[in-house]
C-alpha cells in the first residue's frame, strides 16, 4: 500500500483516546478527528495495561503507552476496516522524585498526592505517538510544574470539587488547580495532555501539515 496521502482539506486522524482534554486541544489545532475506544471495561481483557513494568523509568514507561495506544488503535482501525487515517496515542504522567502518580484511585488518594506536590516543583511528561502506514513517529514534552504550598482545608475543598479523579496527580492545570500553579516551565498543553508543538510537528512530519 502506498504511503502517500493527499491532504485536501484540514488533517484528519483517529484518536485512541477518550480525554475531553485532548480533543480540546486537537480542535485548537484544526485536526479533525475521530474517536478510536480501546477496551477497558472491566472484566473484559484490556487493549493496554497502563502500568509501568519493573524498575521501567518515567520517560519510557510514557514512551512506551504512547506507542502502544497508537499502534493498538493501527491495528483495531485495520479489523474494522475502516478508512485508513493516522492514528494518534498520547500519555501523561506527573513524576515526583523519580515515581509516577497515576490517576487517584479514590477521594484519599487525590488528597495524599496533592499533599506530597504542595510546595514543590514535579516533572509532567506527555508522549505523543502517531502511526500511519509503516511509520511509528513519537515525540515527548517534559515540563517542570511549581507548586505553591496548599493548606491541607483547600486540598479537601478541591477534591470535593471532583476534578482530581480521572487526572493523573490528582489536578487539572486548566481547572480549579491553576491556582495552585506558582511556576510552569514547559509547555502548557503538554501538561494538559497533548502538547501542541509536538503533536504539530509530528503530522506535518508525516505529510499532515495543520497550518
Amino acid at each position: 500500500m502506498s504511503e502517500l496521502f493527499v491532504l485536501t482539506e484540514r488533517p484528519s486522524v483517529y484518536l485512541a483516546s477518550k480525554s475531553p482534554r485532548r480533543q480540546e486541544l486537537l480542535r485548537q489545532l484544526g485536526v479533525e478527528f475521530e474517536e478510536l475506544l480501546l477496551r477497558e471495561a472491566p472484566g473484559r481483557r484490556r487493549d493496554i495495561v497502563e502500568e509501568p513494568r519493573k524498575d521501567e523509568p518515567p520517560l519510557e514507561y510514557v514512551k512506551r503507552i504512547a506507542r502502544t495506544k497508537a499502534s493498538v488503535g493501527w491495528h483495531r482501525m485495520e479489523r474494522r476496516e475502516l478508512a485508513p487515517k493516522p492514528v494518534l496515542g498520547a500519555d501523561t504522567e506527573v513524576v515526583l522524585d523519580g515515581a509516577t502518580l497515576g490517576k487517584p484511585a479514590d477521594e484519599a488518594e487525590a488528597a495524599a498526592m496533592l499533599a506530597a506536590l504542595s510546595g514543590r516543583t514535579h516533572e509532567v511528561i506527555t508522549a505523543v505517538a502517531l502511526r500511519w502506514q509503516s511509520q511509528l513517529a513519537l515525540a515527548v514534552s517534559t515540563s517542570q510544574v511549581s507548586f505553591r504550598a496548599i493548606p491541607q482545608d483547600e486540598i479537601e475543598r478541591y477534591v470535593a470539587t471532583g476534578e482530581p479523579l480521572d487526572k493523573a496527580g490528582g489536578y487539572a492545570i486548566q481547572g480549579k488547580a491553576a491556582a495552585f500553579v506558582s511556576q510552569l516551565v514547559g509547555s502548557y498543553s503538554g501538561v494538559m495532555g497533548l502538547p501542541l508543538f509536538e503533536t504539530a510537528e509530528l503530522l506535518a512530519r508525516l505529510g499532515f501539515p495543520v497550518l
